[in-house]
């Protein structure tokens, strides 16, 4: 049961660190690139980061869920590294939550307050800025939980090292 539980937490934190690594240095430059800041430029980097999150919010309560029950059985040091592991998967989801309940709702507010394409108004339109202002702090934060979440992987690439460390002497 215990390599289920850490397999799941492994896919989990991988999976979701790894689409936004995807996401940040593969897909939003090279669609850039490609289709410069068009509406289906918008279109298909707000479906894209969505996607991101709703995996993210699923891959994070499985990681919470597969910790929460490792927990239970787990010797005291190795929950001191799973609390620590828990509490940056909770901060990463409050990230996702936060940019996808809150940031992105407003900035398609003002997206749709200009006629659906941002681009297209002057760049000292009040709109404009906070749609600006807006996507600079949705990059932050989804920032903040890719680094977040870097953490967590080097985290759990030293779990065993105790361990193993004693089983070597």
């Amino acid at each position: 049961m215990g390599y289920l539980l850490r397999a799941l937490r492994l896919v989990g934190i991988v999976v979701w660190v790894g689409g936004l690594i995807f996401f940040a240095f593969v897909e939003a430059p090279t669609a850039f690139h490609a289709m410069g800041t068009t509406r289906q430029f918008a279109l298909l980097i707000g479906a894209s980061i969505a996607g991101i999150n709703r995996f993210g919010e699923v891959a994070g309560c499985v990681f919470v869920l597969a910790s929460l029950l490792l927990w239970k059985h787990s010797l005291p040091i190795t929950r001191k590294l799973l609390g620590v592991e828990l509490l940056l998967v909770i901060l990463m989801l409050a990230a996702t939550l936060y940019v996808q309940r809150h940031i992105v709702p407003a900035m398609e507010r003002d997206r749709a307050a200009v006629g659906g394409d941002i681009a297209s108004v002057p760049a000292e339109n009040p709109t404009r800025m906070h749609f600006n202002a807006l996507h600079a702090t949705s990059e932050r934060v989804e920032g903040t939980g890719l680094f977040l979440g870097l953490g967590v992987v080097l985290l759990m690439a030293g779990e065993d090292t105790h361990r193993e460390a004693t089983a070597i002497r």
